[in-house]
């Protein structure tokens, strides 16, 4: 990825805000090429956990208090991830300017890994944790499962972003648009 002209005033076609550059210094997300920082890939993961947690928690709610069996709760709480970890970073990128398409791109870049590994390691560990896929919405083991999920997936998830960033892919081609 070539990041010579995020230092022109513009980044990726959009103006850049006003008094100031397009994309902030490699030093201040971790540095690109040469390994992002923990805190970098702790702030993006903890971005993309908070996406899929509201979508994964309304669609285990939702499948849970319709009766629904595992299978179409599951489908639904994965598919409410991926939708709600999309956008956020896509409100954030269209408001920097970015046309809907061009922001759907960003946010497909950005997110898609992130959150794969974050449903997969979740829906694995709530899948495996015995009577959780038959908890009721006021069992504690229903909400142990799905937060101990979360909390598995994000200790898994922040070293796969720091890979990422460090080599200027996934959360790191947002960082054009903050």
């Amino acid at each position: 990825m070539d990041h010579s002209t995020h230092h022109t005033g513009t980044a990726h076609g959009h103006t850049a805000p006003a008094g100031g550059h397009g994309h902030h210094g490699p030093s201040e997300h971790g540095g690109h090429g040469k390994g992002a920082s923990w805190s970098t890939a702790v702030k993006a993961t903890l971005h993309c956990l908070t996406g899929c947690a509201i979508g994964e928690i309304l669609g285990m709610v939702i499948g849970t208090a319709l009766l629904w069996g595992n299978v179409p709760t599951m489908v639904l709480a994965i598919t409410l991830a991926f939708v709600f970890g999309y956008s956020f970073t896509l409100f954030a990128v269209v408001r920097a300017g970015l046309s809907l398409k061009a922001a759907i791109k960003v946010a497909l870049a950005a997110d898609t890994v992130s959150i794969a590994v974050m449903e997969l390691v979740d829906n694995t560990i709530i899948a495996l944790t015995p009577g959780a896929m038959d908890a009721h919405l006021s069992d504690g083991l229903f909400w142990s499962a799905l937060l101990g999920g979360f909390a598995v997936a994000f200790v898994i998830t922040t070293p796969v972003n720091k890979w990422m960033i460090g080599r200027g892919k996934g959360h790191a081609v947002v960082h054009a648009y903050h």
